[in-house]
């Protein structure tokens, strides 16, 4: 991320600190944020909340003045219970983006309000730190693959379901699947139901970030940067099966996101 978001340069010092929440669709993540630097990472699953309020007043009284509260939201029901937290406990106007602050990155899109803030943030802290064109890749609840381009704007994306999305519908709508944890296969043929199964989750996903990312190099005209983060990144890149294609996996770049979405509204 660029080191001084300012109108008139300001030193690493007066760069105000950002309490960054995500707030996803099975769980808040929340880090502070100062420059370049995310400390302090937490995730707190949705209906585990009970510590909400404390953890992010202990947060907030250990970051040093100035500071703001910054959110990003794919979650009405979770932002209203973070905002009531934060109510409580920080006494800080929690700045929302797409209500409170604008979008972070230029977008091609006919609607850009209608595209999750957290694909959004992402991309935003991808070109930020690349500054070349890019695809992010986000594995979480559901699977995101989204290109930026080479001048810093947002083209879309295409949106799946996440692994464990895909392994709970195998298990509920049929009558005998098992409920399978996807995990990195060392097999080719799955011997039995539940490694067929982990398999073609996995591999299905690798399958369709290989085939995206070159539909989108296909349209650039060259091939971009790939970045995965989410929760399941390293088990769909991480172990070598798809190196040739990822540059990076980086679990924090929503929550960057987050915090160039305040950093930027400084420079304007």
């Amino acid at each position: 991320m660029a080191d001084a978001p300012s109108k008139g340069r300001m030193t690493m010092k007066e760069i105000p600190h950002v309490l960054a929440c995500d707030v996803g669709n099975s769980a808040i993540h929340f880090a502070h944020v100062h420059g370049q630097d995310v400390d302090d990472m937490h995730v707190m699953r949705l209906g585990e909340l009970t510590g909400l309020r404390d953890e992010l007043e202990r947060m907030w009284l250990t970051m040093p003045a100035p500071k703001k509260l910054v959110a990003g939201s794919v979650n009405p029901t979770a932002l209203e219970i973070l905002e009531s937290a934060a109510e409580q406990s920080v006494q800080e106007p929690l700045l929302v983006i797409g209500r409170d602050l604008p979008l972070p990155i230029a977008t091609d899109l006919p609607q850009p309000e209608l595209i999750g803030v957290d694909r959004l943030c992402a991309a935003a802290a991808a070109f930020d730190q690349l500054g070349v064109a890019c695809v992010v890749a986000d594995f979480g609840s559901a699977v995101t693959v989204d290109c930026v381009s080479e001048h810093g704007v947002f083209l879309g994306g295409a949106i799946m379901p996440g692994l464990a999305m895909s392994a709970r519908s195998l298990h509920s709508d049929t009558a005998m699947l098992p409920l399978v944890e996807p995990t990195s296969p060392d097999w080719v043929f799955g011997k039995d139901t539940r490694q067929a199964i982990a398999g073609g989750l996995v591999l299905a996903a690798r399958g369709a970030l290989r085939e995206l990312v070159e539909a989108y190099a296909t349209e650039l005209g060259h091939w971009p940067v790939v970045i995965l983060t989410g929760g399941d990144a390293r088990l769909i890149g991480g172990d070598g099966a798809a190196s040739d294609i990822v540059q990076a996996i980086v679990p924090d770049l929503t929550i960057r996101g987050v915090a160039i979405a305040y950093y930027r509204t400084l420079i304007e």
